[in-house]
């Protein structure tokens, strides 16, 4: 077998980088199982506001059109749709929350995201006595579907092998290398939380950080938007919603623990005042970052080695724009930013 790239692992990263190059007329090989679950029990929902401290993400003004664009035409390569808008409701808690809020739609990089006018609860099923903020330019991606319709696709043009990537099987040359029966000029590692363990990147700075929702039913909730208090309520459809997310960077498993269930539960009490019932409860491990910015790059010593990594929680809006950044660096040669490149931990 004869590609063009060789990509490990299948979250979002490679999803990103494998449609990238594609549309660069890239042939690749996708090689994944399915030990790192964080972009499939994500929830999937792109804001570019945080909220917390009513700033904007990193260079999030940017990397929303950028997004959007790239999940449309994901949608049409795929027929199948993936991409929701939905408004995020933030929940005032005080009336000094209210007073940040009015603070906030002044800066002049929120003004087109932030509505202005506070937002009175007419839903009895939340406790919002204090009204609630619209963010705009929000939305999301079933990240779940979206990850396995494309591996059908990868499927239909015999590009993705299900195995563990073996990491003393891949023969380096200057020029092209190969790894078991499949040749290939470059190799890129979009492996996660997992990249611990690949000796050419293990020295990157990952830090892992589980993250665990709830998937619950209710059939009086009648909430469209997401809802941001100091949880998410994210609608999902048919009287599911997805409750998270919890952030713990010990004890990382991605086994569902007691302490985030019951955690998320006292949290959604607070937040809803209809009964649900409690289908599931899902959790990962987010590649995070101390400078809580993503890692690309090429190999210092083995130049048709990459990595594309760190995205955290913010992968379904940062995605597509880091994965055209390291797309662009492997075929064009041109410069990753200093801020991103993998270079800064060697």
């Amino acid at each position: 077998m004869n590609r063009d790239v060789i990509i490990v692992g299948f979250g979002l990263a490679g999803l990103c980088v494998a449609e990238q190059l594609q549309r660069q007329n890239q042939s690749v090989v996708v090689i994944s199982d399915t030990s790192q679950q964080s972009s499939r029990v994500a929830g999937g929902l792109f804001n570019p506001v945080i909220l917390k401290r009513f700033k904007l993400a990193w260079k999030a003004d940017d990397q929303l059109p950028v997004a959007l664009d790239f999940y449309l035409k994901l949608q049409q390569k795929l027929s199948q749709p993936f991409l929701k808008m939905i408004p995020v409701l933030k929940r005032f808690e005080s009336i000094q929350d209210q007073h940040n809020w009015n603070k906030a739609i002044r800066k002049p990089e929120l003004e087109s995201f932030l509505t202005p006018k506070i937002q009175a609860n007419d839903n009895a099923a939340l406790n919002a006595d204090f009204g609630l903020g619209r963010v705009a330019q929000t939305g999301t991606v079933d990240t779940n579907a979206l990850l396995n319709a494309y591996i059908s696709h990868l499927e239909s043009l015999d590009s993705i092998l299900r195995e563990t990537f073996d990491y003393d099987k891949l023969d380096i040359a200057e020029n092209d290398l190969q790894y078991k029966n499949v040749k290939a000029k470059k190799i890129i590692f979009c492996e996660g939380f997992g990249v611990l363990k690949n000796p050419f990147f293990n020295w990157i700075k990952i830090q892992g950080n589980k993250g665990e929702y709830l998937i619950i039913r209710s059939s009086k909730l009648n909430v469209t938007a997401a809802v941001k208090s100091s949880i998410f309520i994210i609608p999902l459809g048919n009287d599911l919603y997805k409750v998270g997310a919890t952030y713990e960077r010990d004890h990382l498993t991605q086994t569902p623990s007691v302490k985030a269930k019951n955690y998320l539960i006292k949290e959604l009490n607070a937040l809803i005042t209809w009964e649900y019932d409690i289908v599931d409860q899902v959790a990962g491990i987010r590649p995070t970052v101390s400078d809580r910015k993503p890692v690309l790059g090429q190999h210092p010593q083995y130049k048709n080695l990459y990595c594309c990594n760190g995205f955290g929680s913010r992968g379904v809006l940062m995605g597509p724009s880091m994965a055209k950044v390291i797309v662009d660096n492997m075929l064009c040669g041109h410069t990753v930013p200093k801020e991103l490149d993998v270079n800064r931990f060697n």
